[in-house]
């Protein structure tokens, strides 16, 4: 591992996983998801072998979550969009830069876990939205499906619930996963499925739903990291529930009610 510097590793891995993301939409339709979960384990694959020297069997391991996750919302997403060759150019620089992104994000947590480094603020800011981008990834797929709500609503937890439990993670950054980062990432996953049950009942896009649903993780996690840091102030919650009434408002203004 140490031949190949790790910035070379995190290009290199960019590039080749931009080319599988590239390469699956030439497989037939009825091997889609096979081919979006193998590109998945090539993602995890990929990121061992970068991260190499800073993972150990402990909570290290919860930086291959993201990009994990990144991979597969990106490729379910792929088939969402209008069949255009500007869009999908789109999609393919901008899952590569995304990888490089967190190549360099979860190097950080993964050195940071060991001692303190300067870039550590940053690289929480670039992981905090890139966490957030991919829950409106996956929120915007498990919306399109269309199930019946509890379906939608167990699978949004269960997705979500490992998604928190890296992000809130990435606020102590410690060896091990702390029984409060558990506890709330369980809490978080549950008031998401709880949210993605009441859209049910709401006549809402697939578009405003996970908007609305992806502010409502800003939400969940920027008070959870608050709070494991130890810095959830009054004056914080109050810019966060200011921010959730003001998402409402606007929500409820794109709701078109009639006929429902």
């Amino acid at each position: 591992m140490h031949l190949i510097s790790k910035r070379k590793r995190f290009v290199i891995s960019s590039f080749l996983l931009s080319l599988g993301f590239l390469g699956i939409q030439s497989f037939p339709e009825s091997f889609r998801f096979v081919s979006i979960g193998v590109l998945g384990i090539f993602t995890l694959i990929f990121f061992i072998l970068s991260l190499w020297e800073g993972l150990s069997k402990d909570a290290t391991l919860l930086t291959l979550i993201l990009p994990f996750f990144y991979t597969l919302s990106m490729g379910l997403f792929w088939y969402l969009l209008p069949s255009s060759i500007f869009y999908r150019a789109l999609i393919v620089i901008s899952y590569g830069i995304g990888i490089y992104g967190l190549n360099m994000t979860m190097n950080i947590y993964t050195v940071s876990a060991i001692r303190t480094i300067a870039l550590l603020r940053a690289a929480r800011g670039v992981g905090f939205v890139l966490t957030l981008f991919t829950l409106f990834l996956i929120f915007d797929n498990i919306l399109s499906i269309r199930l019946y709500f509890y379906w939608t609503s167990l699978i949004a937890a269960l997705i979500s619930f490992p998604i928190y439990l890296q992000g809130f993670w990435s606020a102590t950054l410690e060896k091990y996963i702390g029984r409060e980062v558990i506890l709330t990432s369980l809490v978080s996953s549950l008031a998401t499925a709880e949210i993605m049950m009441s859209l049910f009942f709401w006549p809402v896009t697939v578009a405003v739903g996970s908007s609305f649903l992806t502010l409502t993780a800003y939400v969940l996690l920027g008070l959870g990291q608050s709070y494991l840091e130890g810095r959830l102030f009054t004056k914080t919650v109050v810019e966060y529930l200011v921010v959730a009434v003001l998402v409402f408002i606007i929500m409820y203004s794109f709701t078109s009610w009639r006929g429902f």
